[in-house]
């Protein structure tokens, strides 16, 4: 597991990593510098003719300190200094001043040659404004000369809160990231800005972080993707009963999705409640599970299928018929355990919220625009401060919510939120959702608890779609190759954890 910060957040940690800890400001930037020319020498980047492009803030500080390190070892280096030398930073000045004593050629302009490698070191965190200007003219002659590209920190012109583009941004081929990397760098344009990223410690302790929600996500090595372990001497029943409540008339596609990943991470018995049209289809492409139907409302046999199961699915291609609103405000209000609301159960819940009140054992796992009609604001709301809202919500109501998007979110009442880095481009295809879901009931029968359930089944199913993208592309992927790959990743998995 590892943290992500805004960019408020870490300069909160710097502050106090200088104020209480007692650790100058010059050591924790020369020790920055240090650790960009490491990963310099270990990428085996040419540095023999280098740019550094540096600001007036303490990143055009690291930036002006790496200038002077690569001086030191023979390179070639010119410094182009942007901003005003008067309103810099101190420890900018500083090493401003050590460039020039040590004779390395400073400019306010780009040399019109070509460089081995160009480093950004011009604005770093915190850029509250749009770049216009002399700014924008710069980054965009950056973009295109020739030269590895490295970013100091975080690319120039990326949010380092949400990711969008201040109006435009350094595009680099690799970046070197102190102590933490910053939430923008994983979400929507900002992470096809930053290339091949590198978390370095300079000194700045996880105990500096701030009080309050913090961002985390996992590496694919990771000891806290840890699955449910197989009980030797278990059952069918051992393992967990899920009821699917999923798949109106003509929607058995849904209904099939959820009971397949659910088996196949490893639930003991599944069965299906559905419309009576969907029966035979279901029976002929899923004859593990185990089918019941309905015509009508029948509030006895519902009552019979709640105490039949551990755990609950409910939406999945439900319809938003007058039929499938009563099943699902009957089964809310009757159902104790641990369940999963998806598809058209959120669209009918968002209607009935109250239905929320006293459940302690819920995953949402909404789309933007489901999670819009929750919300009641727009999806434009949302992405504009998504981390925010979604805290909002989960403060609210006692639920887990996976807010599934590029980048999916997941957040319950503790105070850390985790953002899945799995997944991509080629799962946006319909069933990709129900699959999820099946997933994490399928988990959840086994005992996970809710917030872990949600966790491991983001990642898993993010997997499964890479590994789906690596094999056939970013077109041609469907719902059933990431059903596929499940059994690979859950062996993956299994493997890891009897190491």
């Amino acid at each position: 597991m590892r943290y992500v910060l805004t960019g408020e957040q870490m300069q909160y940690a710097d502050k106090y990593t200088i104020e209480q800890m007692k650790v100058p400001s010059c050591v924790l930037m020369e020790r920055a510098a240090l650790k960009v020319i490491e990963i310099l020498e270990k990428e085996k980047i040419d540095c023999s003719n280098t740019l550094v492009v540096c600001g007036s803030g303490n990143n055009g500080g690291d930036g002006l300190a790496i200038a002077r390190l690569l001086h030191l070892k023979g390179m070639h280096v010119d410094i182009c200094y942007m901003g005003s030398k008067k309103n810099a930073s101190e420890e900018n000045k500083r090493q401003y001043t050590i460039a020039k004593n040590y004779g390395i050629s400073i400019r306010s302009t780009i040399t019109k040659k070509e460089y081995s490698v160009i480093i950004d070191a011009l604005l770093g965190i915190g850029l509250k404004r749009e770049i216009t200007g002399n700014y924008f003219k710069i980054i965009e002659e950056l973009n295109l000369m020739n030269g590895t590209k490295v970013a100091v920190d975080i690319p120039t012109g990326v949010c380092d809160t949400t990711g969008r583009i201040k109006g435009c941004a350094f595009c680099a081929d690799i970046t070197v990231c102190f102590a933490f990397e910053k939430i923008g760098m994983l979400l929507e344009k900002g992470r096809f800005c930053v290339g091949k990223t590198y978390v370095v410690d300079i000194g700045i302790m996880p105990e500096a972080l701030p009080n309050g929600y913090k961002l985390y996500t996992y590496d694919k090595d990771d000891t806290a993707i840890s699955i449910p372990k197989r009980d030797i001497n278990g059952n069918k029943g051992t393992f967990g009963k899920v009821l699917l409540i999923a798949g109106s008339k003509g929607m058995a596609g849904a209904a099939y999705f959820n009971a397949k990943a659910a088996y196949l991470v490893g639930a003991g018995l599944v069965q299906i409640y559905t419309h009576e049209e969907n029966r035979m289809i279901l029976q002929q492409l899923l004859p593990e599970a185990i089918i019941s139907t309905y015509k009508t409302f029948d509030a006895n046999q519902i009552k019979s299928l709640i105490a039949w199961s551990d755990v609950l699915l409910i939406g999945s291609g439900l319809g938003k018929s007058d039929i499938s609103e009563k099943i699902f405000t009957y089964v809310m209000q009757c159902f104790k355990g641990p369940c999963v609301i998806d598809g058209d159960g959120l669209t009918i819940l968002s209607e009935r919220l109250s239905l929320l009140e006293n459940k302690k054992q819920v995953i949402l796992t909404p789309h933007l625009k489901e999670m819009s009609r929750l919300f009641q604001c727009t999806v434009e709301e949302i992405q504009k401060s998504r981390i925010e809202m979604l805290k909002d919500f989960v403060c609210r109501y006692p639920v887990v919510c996976a807010m599934k998007d590029a980048r999916t979110l997941v957040a319950g009442e503790e105070d850390d939120v985790y953002i899945n880095t799995t997944g991509n481009q080629s799962m946006a295809k319909a069933g990709a959702g129900d699959i999820l879901a099946g997933i994490t009931v399928g988990l959840l029968a086994q005992k996970m608890d809710c917030r872990k359930a949600c966790e491991i089944a983001v990642y898993v199913h993010g997997v499964c779609g890479d590994y789906a993208k690596d094999e056939k592309g970013s077109y041609s992927v469907l719902a059933s190759d990431l059903l596929d790959r499940i059994g690979c990743v859950m062996k993956k998995l299994e493997k890891e954890q009897t190491r």
